[in-house]
């Protein structure tokens, strides 16, 4: 998956997070709000490739499939929690209130394309 995508695909997370927030204050049922842990399910989903084990494989095995597997995914999304978390970070360190964390998730999103976009998929 390109970078730009994952990078996307946390943003998305990130901007589903804030809603939650937004209706944990609000006092919203519980209940509600976990209802809608499906769409952080779906994009991660989505960025995680599905990974196939032998029914025969061992645990060092296993071990080894999935980091192979999986590696370079989680490299991405560790990479774009980063960008997202630093962009985030200097804007509040940068002490600005005319801008909210959503707004700068937005800018964030469409500045995705600019990111490196080398195919890992």
């Amino acid at each position: 998956m390109q970078q730009s995508e994952v990078l996307r695909h946390v943003i998305g997370i990130l901007t589903q997070a804030c809603e939650w927030q937004r209706l944990l204050e609000e006092d919203v049922a519980r209940d509600d709000i976990d209802k809608e842990a499906d769409v952080v399910t779906a994009l991660l989903n989505e960025t995680l490739p599905s990974v196939r084990v032998p029914s025969d494989a061992n645990a060092v095995e296993i071990a080894q499939i999935i980091g192979q597997e999986l590696g370079d995914a989680i490299q991405q999304l560790a990479g774009a929690f980063t960008v997202a978390f630093v962009t985030l970070a200097e804007v509040h360190d940068a002490g600005r209130q005319d801008v909210t964390s959503a707004d700068v998730l937005r800018e964030l999103a469409l500045r995705a394309e600019g990111f490196d976009d080398t195919d890992d998929a």
